[in-house]
């Protein structure tokens, strides 16, 4: 009786650690290479509109510095 305890309860440690593994999904990207989507906020960030916008709001927050 006690040895079936024990195999029942290695076998439930066993299926609960195996619940827990993760493959690992390792990405290497090269330093200062962005291989990500597009971005569409790099295009509008370009705009003269957009950099007065920019500008402003940084004006708002940095006086005091």
């Amino acid at each position: 009786m006690r040895v079936k305890s024990m195999i029942a309860v290695v076998m439930l440690a066993a299926t609960m650690l195996a619940g827990c593994y993760e493959s690992p999904k390792v990405v290497l990207h090269k330093p200062g290479v962005y291989k990500g989507p597009a971005d569409p906020l790099v295009a509008k960030e370009a705009t003269p509109e957009q950099q007065q916008k920019l500008l402003a709001r940084f004006n708002q927050v940095q006086t005091d510095r």
